[in-house]
């Protein structure tokens, strides 16, 4: 049984991706002696089917995105109080300060939310369309200073080569890593041919 961690989906055979959300499926680990010494599934061939909706499931389990919608939400309360006592004419003194503290708390915010979608949408293109290579796990950590869901995210760290350069890439989850994501474990890495340095694991975790 295969569960997606994205939905919550069930699935009795593996496949690519959730039916239900588009989010990538993890891959079924088998108990091996050495996790780093086992065989890899190479990604399948460009363009995959991972909907473009996915970017959404990304951003809802990153930290700076929450950190932006509480941003905005405050800017919003602080605006709408503000602008209500400012019209009401008799608080217009205190009303004003309200409006103006708004102001940064909404734009903070907003630039978050453009700033980490945007991110998110670069990692749903690479999982489409990226060129696949072989990395390695550099390290798995737990951010104990962030919570997400009453969960708090792992951090994934990751390097690989392209055309004898190297490059280093990270990776934000809140699902607890498998044997097969710890350190020296190989993994395959797709990254954009112009742009190498735009990379996700495959798939993602």
């Amino acid at each position: 049984m295969i569960t997606c961690p994205w939905c919550g989906t069930n699935y009795a055979n593996f496949q690519s991706n959730c039916q239900n959300c588009g989010g990538p499926l993890p891959i079924p680990t088998q108990a091996v002696a050495n996790p780093a010494e086992a065989a890899l599934t190479p990604p399948p061939p460009a363009p995959r089917p991972i909907a473009d909706r996915y970017a959404w499931k990304l951003v809802f389990s990153d930290g700076w995105f929450i950190v932006g919608m509480v941003f905005g939400i405050l800017g919003i309360v602080f605006g709408c109080v503000g602008v209500g006592l400012t019209i009401s004419m008799v608080a217009a003194l205190v009303g004003l300060p309200f409006v103006l503290i708004s102001i940064p708390f909404f734009g903070l915010g907003g630039a978050a939310l453009v700033w980490r979608y945007q991110q998110a949408s670069k990692t749903v293109k690479v999982l489409q369309l990226g060129e696949a290579a072989r990395g390695e796990i550099l390290s798995t950590e737990q951010n104990y200073n962030v919570e997400v869901n009453n969960r708090h995210p792992w951090k994934i760290t990751y390097r690989f080569q392209v055309f004898g350069r190297a490059y280093e890439g990270r990776v934000t989850t809140l699902n607890t890593p498998g044997p097969q994501l710890q350190p020296g474990c190989a993994v395959y890495v797709l990254y954009l041919p112009d742009a190498p340095e735009t990379n996700a694991i495959y798939p993602h975790p």
